[in-house]
């Protein structure tokens, strides 16, 4: 029988790494969430592109939370899983965590899962190719 995920573990793969810097601050001094749903949305893609094996677009959030804050400093990391597949779309399974404090302490600071649709070069929907 599979073991649950471990809640203080990421799940998925390690797609994007990159450091919050001072000009992504909304007036709170937090990272504006905005930022972090474009890196998630980022990492998604990339994950999607791969295994569409070309072109995708992003068709809905279908579900995102902000758990935590992120900071100025810490070491955004996001980890992608593909969740389910349909004919043409793919759902993404999103987790966003932090390294804090010099990268001692990790976090979850967001989750959320993205509906992709292969397209061909004119935009439309295409089938996905064989896993």
């Amino acid at each position: 029988m599979p073991q649950p995920p471990d809640p203080e573990q990421p799940s998925g793969e390690l797609t994007l790494r990159t450091l919050t810097m001072p000009r992504d601050v909304n007036n709170n001094g937090d990272i504006f969430g905005g930022w972090v749903l474009s890196q998630m949305d980022m990492a998604a893609g990339i994950v999607a592109s791969a295994r569409a094996h070309g072109r995708v677009a992003t068709v809905a959030i279908d579900a995102m939370q902000f758990i935590r804050p992120v900071k100025v400093g810490d070491v955004l990391c996001i980890y992608v899983h593909i969740a389910r597949e349909g004919r043409t779309s793919m759902g993404l399974q999103i987790e966003a965590w932090v390294l804090r404090n010099r990268q001692e302490q990790r976090e979850k600071v967001t989750h959320g899962l993205f509906t992709f649709v292969a397209i061909d070069d004119e935009g439309k929907p295409r089938p996905l190719p064989p896993a």
